[in-house]
C-alpha cells in the first residue's frame, strides 16, 4: 500500500513536470500563439429566440471614413439601395477603440473595463439569446494580444482595439465568454454548418477598407437585420457623423431603397437589440438612444429628436474628443455608475447589474436621455464627483 501510494505521487509529479505551462492569451510570440492555438476553447452556440422584427442580428463594422466619402462610395452605394440608408447616424468620439467599444457596454471606456461592468453579453445570455464575435485573422478564439503580425506576409492585420469584447474584462476573464470570440475561418465554419449565433459583430482586419467586403446572405439566414457601419469618421474638425446602412429580409419591400434620416449613434445598436428581444438594458447610454425607426415602428418605442432647449445646439456637438475618465491622467474623473432603475417600455436594469451597484444613485449621471455629452460638454457628475472635472 506503501508503494502504491508513493508511485502515484511519482507519476503524478511526472506528468506535472511533462505537461507544458499554459501560454497566457496575451502572448504575442509567433510560437507562443501556436501552441495557445492548439488547445484554445471555441464554443459555438445557437438559439432560436423569437425577435418581435428579427430573429438574427449582424452588425459590421468598418474603418475611419467621413460621411460623404462614405455616402460616395460605390459599394456603400450599391448596398444603401438594397435597404435603409441611414444618413444622421454618429460615432461617439474619437479615436477608435472607445467607439468600439460603446456598442458593447453602453458607454466609452478606454483600453480595459473592470470585470463588474457588464455587456451585451449579459443581456443576450440572459434571455438565451446566442452571440459570437468574429475578427478577422485574429490567431485563435479568445486571443487577448494587443495584434497580430502575419508570419508569412508580416501585415499587422488584426489589433485588440477594434475587438470590444476582449477590452471587457467581464468577457475576457470568462473562457465560456471568450470561446465566443472566435476569428473568421470559424465563422466560416459554422456559415457551412448553420451554427451561427442569433447576434454577431463581425470586424474586417485593418488592410480591409470596405471595398472588398462581400455581403453575402445565406439562404437559411431568414428574417435577418445586418447593419453595416464605419466606427469613426476621419476628419476631427468636423462632426463625428458616419453612414450606416440597414440591409436583410426583416426589412419590409416597401422600405427597401429608403432614406431613414433620424438621429442615431452607436448605442441605438444596443437599443434596437433591447426592444427587438425584449431585453434588460446596461443601465446607461443604451436606455436613452433612439431604436431604429424600422423596429421601433413595431416594439412601440419613440424615436425622439435631439433637445435643443435643455442641452446644447446638436450643430455645437461635434463628438470627436474624449471627455474625463477612470484612465486619464490629465483629466481624471471616477468610474459612472450604471443606473439600476432604468426604465423603457417595461424593460429595466439586468438583475445581475442592480444587484452589483445598490445604493449608488449618487454616482450615477445616466438618466434615460437621448442626449449624450462629448469632450467639449462632458457628463455631468452629481455632487461631489462634479469636482473631478469641473
Amino acid at each position: 500500500m506503501r508503494f502504491s501510494t508513493s508511485f502515484t505521487a511519482a507519476s503524478l509529479t511526472a506528468v506535472a513536470l511533462a505537461a507544458p505551462a499554459p501560454v497566457s492569451p496575451t502572448a504575442t510570440d509567433v510560437t507562443d500563439v501556436y501552441a495557445a492555438e492548439a488547445t484554445a476553447l471555441t464554443l459555438s452556440p445557437v438559439s432560436h429566440v423569437k425577435g418581435k422584427v428579427f430573429d438574427r442580428y449582424v452588425s459590421i463594422w468598418l474603418e475611419n471614413t467621413d460621411y460623404a466619402a462614405a455616402a460616395a462610395d460605390p459599394t456603400m452605394e450599391a448596398l444603401a439601395k438594397k435597404g435603409i440608408k441611414l444618413t444622421n447616424s454618429f460615432a461617439v468620439t474619437h479615436p477608435s477603440e472607445p467607439n468600439y467599444l460603446s456598442v458593447f457596454g453602453g458607454w466609452r471606456p478606454f483600453r480595459a473595463t473592470p470585470s463588474n461592468v457588464s455587456t451585451i453579453a449579459d443581456l443576450l445570455d440572459d434571455k438565451g439569446v446566442s452571440w459570437g464575435v468574429y475578427q478577422e485573422d485574429m490567431p485563435y478564439s479568445g486571443y487577448q494580444g494587443f495584434s497580430w503580425v502575419n508570419p508569412k506576409t508580416g501585415a499587422n492585420d488584426y489589433v485588440r482595439k477594434h475587438n470590444p469584447a476582449i477590452v471587457y474584462n467581464s468577457i475576457a476573464n470568462s473562457p465560456e465568454k471568450a470561446a465566443k470570440v472566435k476569428n473568421f475561418t470559424l465563422f466560416n465554419e459554422e456559415l457551412k454548418s448553420n451554427k451561427l449565433p442569433q447576434w454577431l459583430f463581425i470586424t474586417p482586419n485593418m488592410l480591409n477598407d470596405g471595398h472588398d467586403t462581400n455581403v453575402t446572405f445565406d439562404a437559411s439566414w431568414s428574417n435577418t437585420l445586418v447593419h453595416i457601419t464605419f466606427d469613426e469618421n476621419e476628419d476631427y474638425t468636423i462632426q463625428n457623423q458616419i453612414l450606416a446602412v440597414l440591409l436583410g429580409d426583416a426589412i419590409p419591400k416597401e422600405l427597401v431603397g429608403t432614406v431613414d434620416d433620424n438621429y442615431y449613434n452607436h448605442y441605438s445598436e444596443l437599443a434596437t437589440v433591447e426592444a427587438n428581444w425584449d431585453l434588460k438594458t446596461l443601465g446607461r447610454w443604451d436606455v436613452g438612444a433612439n431604436v431604429f425607426a424600422n423596429v421601433a415602428s413595431k416594439t412601440r418605442d419613440n424615436v425622439r429628436k435631439w433637445n435643443n432647449d435643455d442641452y446644447p445646439a446638436f450643430e455645437k456637438m461635434f463628438f470627436n474628443s474624449s471627455y474625463p475618465g477612470i484612465l486619464s491622467t490629465t483629466t481624471w474623473a471616477p468610474q459612472p455608475v450604471p443606473d439600476i432603475h432604468s426604465r423603457r417600455k417595461g424593460r429595466t436594469t439586468l438583475d445581475s447589474i442592480q444587484d452589483a451597484w445598490p445604493g449608488s444613485d449618487d454616482k450615477n449621471y445616466y438618466h434615460g436621455e437621448l442626449e449624450i455629452p462629448d469632450g467639449m460638454h462632458p457628463p455631468k457628475y452629481p455632487e461631489p464627483f462634479s469636482a473631478y472635472w469641473a
